[in-house]
């Protein structure tokens, strides 16, 4: 079915996703310092590219060398393979910036001085910033017997030196190395007086170039060359050894900086002998190098558009809106008990949910608030609210997922400021990260009697579930759906879940939500199954799913069924997809599109015509391996007619419709990305839903 192996299916499917979104930085009609954005996004991701995809890879290489992969290509072809890809797509991006971008931002007076072109005047202000602060926090180390090679930390921007003299203990130093502390400002705006432009800036290391000689008095500096070093930082904590999930990670978490090299960045103008040593002392191949025409630390620069107050030079700002069902002045719970409410993020505010929390934190009838936490950020309303709400005296239990990637200190810290005010903290389930997005309220509640019948309290469940994360900052980034309910089903569903990461014991049948590892894989596979079937008995059959990934083969596999069935499938897929569409007498009737706009395509959406039924079912689970069989994801269903209809216009329609930020698959896998045809007006989902969601 597929002439890539699974390993460069999900390799190169990130490359070639990274390579659609550098395309919004290649495209003149992106707002031009959107078009920079782009560029540093891109380069973040491809940090973490090679920390962790790339950095499996060479652990398979170390453990097997002579390893194959599935269809027999051994895993050094393998390698090879991805590391040009991702050589193309790095000379592609850096080529991009210096022959466009930067080119464009001068001519609108925004300017980045470097130090061979100061003037006097900046060159003296350069030195007295240099000396006062800068300075203080350097530690240049020589090369020599007794300072051997430092171990530089993970994607730390750093400065090889070479030498000439002799220092003051009369030795003779040829090499030095100058580590940037992550302290330091990597981008510094230059006194507007100065610059001569309405803005100018000075990168970190055109103050290294220009004055590492005031770090080595009495010798002569022949060169400094920039250097970058990316390791692996994927943690290993054994599954078998733990006793206590949070000391471990605490234990492992200082050595994710100092992993084993992965990549090594410097600039064009190094040294052949000079590249040639970094690459043996942090044991990288050739391949491994990436010799870049720019600053090897890219990502430092998406601090630039935020700095520079030029509206025209960026997308229009959006501010997010309150959701059109919110009765103003009507107490939130009242209304939940009538009505269901969805919330489309970044088009309509996150402040429902913080307000749902609030008001539960507040609220003397709410007894009980349980809440996954998987990413949340270093600063949250979210965790404020469930820390007021223990303080209040309710019962709080939060599931924290400490192995959220990159996230672990910080939710390590939230962790233990909930224990603090006396919340009860779980880590869910070892060996299956809880990524599912769950708030459930417990509120006692009056009924009052009608005739003879006495007025009783009864405990009644509010809950929130979304397919994005409990992070108001990525709220209004990424586009996600949220659901605001008391229906029993769905919150005593929710309960049962709660109950199965916080205690133990068998699990128990749900009525509403489809749950991994255990029931979603076989509701898909079924519902895929039951649209085959139905168009083999000659009756309509469709499905619409949008998600991040498509890599699980016994669903892409019964897609190809369906397909050759007759039904007709309408994939929206952001990033990598194994499946090939319109290949003929395997999959004539799939389409597969990718949305490249504004804001991230985060939400996850599976919908089934059913013989006009339309099942639709919410989720923050991509049909990948990992979420269907080694996480807690929940699918939950959208009920309401109205609700139901909304998510079908906004999150799929809408998106399918689009003929300016769609990418279309072809029978190959490559992606084409679409143009209005003549005389067809242009149509942007995402800037019709920003319209539409008032």
């Amino acid at each position: 079915m597929s002439s890539k192996t699974p390993l460069l299916n999900r390799e190169l499917g990130v490359l070639e996703f990274n390579s659609r979104v550098l395309q919004q930085a290649e495209n003149p009609k992106t707002p031009l310092l959107e078009r920079l954005r782009f560029v540093c996004i891109v380069s973040s991701n491809m940090d973490e590219f090679f920390e962790i995809r790339m950095s499996g890879i060479k652990e398979q290489l170390k453990s097997n060398p002579k390893g194959k992969t599935a269809d027999g290509m051994s895993i050094t072809t393998a390698y090879d393979i991805v590391a040009q890809k991702a050589h193309d797509l790095v000379e592609r991006k850096y080529q991009l910036l210096k022959d466009d971008i930067l080119p464009k931002i001068a001519k609108q007076g925004i300017t980045f001085h470097t130090h061979d072109e100061w003037t006097v005047a900046q060159r003296n202000w350069a030195k007295e910033f240099f000396n006062s602060e800068l300075v203080p926090l350097l530690t240049p180390i020589a090369l020599d017997p007794a300072h051997p090679f430092p171990k530089v930390i993970n994607k730390s921007l750093n400065f090889f030196v070479t030498l000439e003299g002799q220092d003051a203990f009369g030795r003779s130093a040829e090499l030095a190395v100058v580590q940037a502390p992550r302290s330091l400002p990597r981008v510094v705006m230059m006194p507007k007086n100065l610059s001569g432009n309405t803005q100018g800036f000075v990168l970190l290391s055109s103050f290294m170039h220009a004055f590492v000689p005031e770090l080595f008095q009495g010798m002569k500096v022949t060169g400094c060359h920039q250097f970058r070093v990316t390791r692996n930082s994927d943690l290993f904590v054994s599954e078998d050894d733990i006793t206590d999930l949070r000391a471990a990670l605490q234990g492992e978490l200082p050595s994710r900086h100092l992993g084993d090299a992965v990549r090594l960045e410097i600039k064009s103008d190094m040294p052949q002998s000079l590249t040639d040593y970094l690459l043996e002392v942090e044991n990288l191949h050739p391949e491994d190098c990436y010799r870049v025409d720019g600053p090897v630390n890219l990502v430092r620069l998406v601090q630039i558009p935020d700095l520079i107050d030029r509206p025209d030079l960026k997308f229009p700002d959006h501010i997010p809106k309150k959701s059109v069902t919110l009765n103003s002045g009507t107490d939130l719970f009242e209304q939940l008990s009538q009505e269901d409410i969805l919330l489309h993020h970044p088009y309509q505010s996150f402040d429902p949910v913080l307000e749902l929390l609030r008001s539960a934190a507040k609220d003397p009838h709410v007894l009980a608030i349980k809440q996954t936490v998987y990413r949340t950020g270093d600063q949250s309303l979210v965790m404020d609210a469930l820390m007021e709400a223990a303080r209040n005296g309710k019962e709080v239990t939060v599931v924290v997922e400490l192995l959220a990637r990159f996230d672990e200190q910080t939710n390590i810290s939230w962790a233990a400021k909930l224990e603090a005010v006396g919340a009860h903290v779980v880590y869910g389930v070892v060996g299956h990260k809880c990524h599912a997005k769950m708030l459930l309220v417990v509120r006692k509640e009056l009924i009052s009697g009608v005739g003879r019948r006495k007025d009783k309290t009864i405990l009644k469940r509010y809950g929130h579930l979304g397919t994005g994360n409990y992070h108001p900052k990525t709220a209004k980034l990424y586009s996600d759906f949220g659901l605001m309910t008391s229906n029993p089903d769905i919150c005593e569903d929710m309960h049962h879940v709660f109950m199965q990461l916080t205690g133990t014991g068998r699990r128990t049948a749900l009525k509403q939500l489809w749950q991994s590892p255990f029931t979603m894989h076989d509701q898909l596979i079924a519902h895929i199954q039951a649209e085959a079937k139905a168009a083999k008995a000659g009756k309509k059959a469709h499905i619409i799913a949008k998600m991040n990934a498509l890599l699980e083969p016994t669903i892409i596999q019964e897609l190809y069924n369906a397909s050759q069935a007759g039904v007709k499938i309408d994939l929206i897929i952001r990033g990598v997809c194994a499946l090939k569409p319109g290949v003929p007498g395997l999959s004539e009737n799939i389409k597969v599109r990718s949305i490249i706009g504004r804001f991230l395509e985060h939400h996850r959406i599976y919908y089934f015509y059913a013989d006009g039924e339309e099942v639709l079912y919410l989720s923050s689970a991509d049909w990948m391996d990992r979420n269907l069989f080694r996480r807690v994801e929940v699918a939950f269903p959208i009920l309401d007619k109205k609700l139901k209809a909304r998510v079908i216009k906004e999150g799929l329609k809408m998106l399918l419709r689009d003929n300016s930020t769609a990418w279309q698959m072809n029978s190959e896998g490559a992606y084409v990305q679409l143009k209005p045809r003549a005389g067809v007006t242009p149509y942007i989902g995402q800037k019709e839903l920003v319209q539409l969601l008032v």
